[in-house]
């Protein structure tokens, strides 16, 4: 008997080569292999970034700012207002008239001005004469100037100087230091009418009162 020809049992063989049979593949079986899943690739560790902490209020008034540079601005200061005077005042009486055409007063009513002063034993050196229609009078300014002790209104009323107070033509008013007198105009009195005749007498008679 040829032991070439020796026929063994399926399970025998099996049995024989248990350990050296390699596994069909898949292609025998008519299938395709599935992909095997890549490893994850490792990731570097990160640290989660630290939000920046906002400027607290303390912090904020440490910080210094730069302001902007402007340009020092000139100070204007009111210059105060003079009035032009005729006369020295030198008895510090003051004659406030209201003459539109004149510088201060027409001739022939300065004639009679002086005439009615002379007759006090005043003159034009005792007196300063102001023309309202010159230059609006405002009682406190024309104080701070002239500092008045007497004062004569001609033509012009107490409240178009600005005074606090009113009182009627020929009465002697006194107030804060100052003696007024309102009467009208010089024009008015300066006439030989019966009327102005009556209103010079007036006049005098306050005169008298204030300087005699």
């Amino acid at each position: 008997m040829s032991l070439t020809n020796i026929h063994l049992p399926g399970f025998v063989i099996a049995d024989l080569y248990r350990n050296s049979l390699m596994q069909p593949s898949a292609a025998d079986f008519g299938t395709v292999p599935q992909a095997m899943p890549e490893a994850p690739l490792p990731q570097r560790e990160t640290k989660p970034e630290t939000p920046s902490q906002p400027v607290g209020k303390e912090e904020e008034k440490s910080i210094p700012v730069a302001e902007p540079l402007t340009a020092a601005k000139p100070v204007h200061t009111a210059e105060p207002v003079v009035y032009k005077t005729l006369g020295n005042n030198k008895q510090q009486i003051t004659v406030v008239v209201n003459c539109t055409n004149d510088v201060y007063v027409p001739e022939a009513d300065l004639a009679f001005l002086t005439k009615m002063l002379g007759a006090c034993k005043l003159n034009m050196a005792d007196v300063a004469i102001v023309n309202h229609a010159t230059a609006p009078v405002a009682i406190e300014k024309l104080k701070a100037q002239l500092q008045p002790k007497s004062l004569l209104l001609f033509g012009v009323e107490p409240g178009d100087i600005q005074l606090p107070i009113n009182f009627p033509p020929f009465k002697e008013q006194p107030y804060a230091g100052t003696t007024y007198l309102y009467t009208p105009a010089l024009s008015l009195l300066n006439q030989e009418t019966e009327e102005a005749k009556l209103l010079k007498r007036k006049l005098w008679d306050c005169l008298k009162r204030m300087f005699l």
